[in-house]
C-alpha cells in the first residue's frame, strides 16, 4: 500500500468536497462540477491502490 498516493487521493477528495460546498453556497455550477470531478478522481486513485494491494498480496 502506497500511503503517499492514498494521502494525495484523500487530500484531493477533501479539496473536491470543499469546492463543491463553495459551489453550493455561491450557486456556481462550475465549482460544483469541478468539486465532484475531483472527488471522482480521488475514488479512482483509491481503487487503483486497492488493486495494487490485492495483486501484491496474491504475489506474496
Amino acid at each position: 500500500m502506497n500511503l503517499e498516493e492514498r494521502a494525495k487521493a484523500t487530500a484531493k477528495n477533501v479539496e473536491g468536497k470543499a469546492q463543491e460546498a463553495v459551489g453550493n453556497i455561491t450557486g456556481d455550477p462550475k465549482d460544483k462540477a469541478e468539486g465532484k470531478a475531483k472527488q471522482a478522481e480521488s475514488e479512482v486513485h483509491h481503487a487503483v491502490e486497492d488493486v495494487k494491494d490485492n495483486v501484491k498480496k496474491k504475489i506474496d
